[in-house]
């Protein structure tokens, strides 16, 4: 039944998307106004939800219309989903802030249909991913997908540049043929058990072909959306040719809905039937994204594209929970290191690659470019920019305090307990491949620029401090270990994995 509280989740969700009708009427000036007075709204929504389930020690949960399933839907909240929302809130607070300098109309200037779409844009994709989050059947998942799929694809053609919407297209071809086979997978599960209700499935399902047939249908889909190796082609063009503030809402956020979905599938609906060699497997294709993308970063020469190919390299990093999750309750052991260590990687990516993105634009509005080798200059003119960058990077190389220091050591920690050590290899391998280009890219940007050299342009100081304060929150993510871990605990399942 409905428990106290659960009407915030309806307000979490729904306020992202009143305040895109509501820019659609008032016009672009004001959409800007109405989108910043959300992001506030909605920070202290989804704080006043961690709160909420941190002290009662059960999942949220509201009953839309007031029936249960099978008949009714359900929003239902338990620790991952709070920590999720809580990470988005923080990055889209970063991205609006941020965006004010690109898609901003202060009074006294001209309205543009970019400003309008960005900001209608950027609330729906909030919306949708809230939803993700929440949702409490597959198929409602599956509908806030494709919300998030029509809110992302226009962000990556803001500019209309034939470039950009040939990205776009491939995109959106891509997004499409997975959501096809996710729903494909979605109608299987109907048909077998009854219901789509997530709790409700986690207690039904059982090992057969039938579910065999719709777990793997669900998640090739689901992993063409993420972008995960080697269904990977769309997105380093998508995401490098946006403008910076898309390209950072794309990377740091979209591709986690879909992955998201993935961690429910395989943690909440399938915990009983998938098998310890799927998730090797699965894993084993996030080592191959974490070699390829670093490698392939390594040779660009454009600023944005490295970091687009950092993002192919850092999803692969997501998906190693997964057998770290199955080779624990295997052993019938506790498997909080792996999820925790998992979450954690999500969370500390999304901030550092938002800031990275966000600190690109900055060099490119500074310098007039980003090739990499002609980065000269740049500190001096963008000294906190440039800090920001080195701080995010350190981030995703896994460096102490920072958040992905603190995943990497959970994740390296339960690949020892459960036997596992050619992950915690890969890993290691990972983090030495991703310091040499954040080396590379500072100390081009540290180098002193040329006689007579002046900036092309001058970035307000706000947006410098916000890419700085982003770059703060992933590398400071460590301190977590100091915080009570009972958050991402609540509603947690305890049905086990199958042995191998």
């Amino acid at each position: 039944m409905t428990t106290s509280g659960g009407l915030l989740l309806v307000l979490a969700v729904l306020a992202p998307f009143v305040a895109v009708m509501a820019g659609l009427v008032l016009g672009g000036r004001n959409a800007e106004r109405v989108a910043l007075a959300t992001v506030g709204a909605g920070l202290v929504i989804a704080f006043e939800i961690a709160r909420a389930v941190r002290a009662s020690g059960q999942p949220m949960v509201y009953l839309l219309g007031g029936w249960a399933p099978p008949l009714g839907v359900a929003l239902r909240a338990d620790g991952l989903s709070v920590v999720m929302m809580l990470a988005v809130g923080v990055v889209i607070a970063g991205v609006a802030v941020y965006a004010r300098g690109d898609f901003g109309t202060p009074i006294g200037t001209r309205e543009t249909r970019a400003s309008l779409t960005f900001w209608s844009l950027l609330m729906a994709a909030w919306g949708a991913l809230n939803l993700v989050f929440v949702s409490g059947d597959v198929f409602t998942l599956y509908v806030a997908l494709e919300l998030l799929t029509f809110a992302g694809v226009p962000l990556v053609c803001l500019d209309g540049r034939g470039e950009t919407l040939r990205a776009a297209l491939r995109y959106l071809v891509f997004a499409l043929l997975g959501s096809m086979v996710y729903l494909l997978g979605v109608f299987v599960l109907y048909g077998a058990y009854g219901t789509l209700d997530i709790a409700m499935l986690g207690e039904r399902v059982a090992a057969s072909p039938l579910t065999w047939s719709a777990a793997a249908l669900m998640t090739a889909g689901l992993l063409a959306k993420t972008a995960l190796f080697p269904q990977h082609l769309w997105l380093p063009p998508a995401h490098a040719g946006a403008p910076a503030a898309a390209s950072a809402v794309l990377s740091a956020l979209v591709i986690k809905g879909s992955w998201f979905l993935v961690v429910r599938l395989w943690l909440d609906v399938f915990p009983g039937i998938v098998t310890w060699s799927a998730a090797q497997w699965l894993a084993g294709l996030g080592v191959a994204a974490i070699v390829t993308g670093n490698l392939v970063a390594l040779k660009q020469v454009r600023l944005k594209l490295l970091i687009a190919y950092s993002t192919v390299a850092q999803i692969g990093y997501l998906f190693l929970m997964f057998p770290l999750a199955a080779g624990a309750r295997a052993a019938h052991m506790d498997d909080t290191a792996a999820v925790t260590g998992g979450m954690l990687q999500a969370i500390s990516h999304a901030t550092a690659k938002a800031a990275m993105f966000m600190a690109a634009g900055l060099i490119y509005t500074t310098l007039g470019h980003d090739r990499v080798a002609e980065l000269r200059g740049a500190a001096s003119a963008l000294p906190m920019t440039i800090l920001a960058f080195a701080l995010a990077g350190a981030s995703l190389i896994g460096l102490p305090p920072s958040g992905g220091f603190l995943a990497k050591w959970l994740l390296v920690s339960a690949a020892f307990s459960t036997a596992q050590w050619w992950w915690a290899l890969a890993m290691l391998i990972g983090g030495l491949l991703t310091s040499i280009y954040v080396f590379i890219v500072v100390m081009h940007a540290m180098a002193p620029a040329a006689v007579g050299w002046t900036p092309k342009r001058a970035v307000p100081g706000y947006q410098q401090g916000v890419v700085l304060a982003l770059a703060l929150c992933s590398f400071l993510l460590g301190a977590a270990a100091l915080l009570p871990p009972d958050l991402m605990r609540v509603g947690r399942p305890h049905s086990g994995w199958v042995a191998p």
